[in-house]
């Protein structure tokens, strides 16, 4: 159950944020997970949203360097250990993850993961029985 992420890249200067925020306000587009990592120039904006086709448009339209990556949401309960019990399942089998932001609400915690291999990390998750996410579900929470 792949969902599309937006990756935007950004300039580190004061207002750049607001900037995609207020075009996807305009646009009608909602957030709906985000995470920032940055280095000295430059930051990536990584985002679950709404409507990903339509946020890529409207971005690229105002002149924002963005690209869909393929990503898999999942839930765990939200207690000690049950995301390192995922992890291990993914490590066991030598999958890679470049990247996971996440989010605790209530008794579930949302995980968003970016693994070397889509396919066999979703295959895994399937045979562990970890509850994947449907796309659909990611972009309205």
């Amino acid at each position: 159950m792949l969902a599309k992420q937006l990756s935007i890249f950004l300039e580190n200067k004061s207002g750049r944020l607001t900037e995609v925020t207020d075009v996807l306000g305009e646009a009608g587009v909602n957030l709906s997970a985000m995470s920032i990592a940055d280095n000295s120039d430059f930051g990536i904006l990584r985002c679950i949203v709404s409507d990903p086709e339509k946020a890529y448009q409207v971005l690229k339209a105002n002149h924002f360097a963005v690209k869909i990556t393929d990503v898999i949401g999942f839930v765990c309960p939200n207690v000690s250990g049950s995301l390192a019990k995922v992890m291990r399942y993914l490590a066991d089998a030598g999958v890679f993850i470049e990247y996971m932001y996440s989010f605790a609400n209530g008794d579930v915690a949302h995980v968003i993961i970016r693994p070397t291999d889509l396919e066999g990390c979703e295959r895994i998750l399937t045979e562990k029985k970890v509850e994947l996410m449907a796309a659909s579900d990611l972009y309205k929470l």
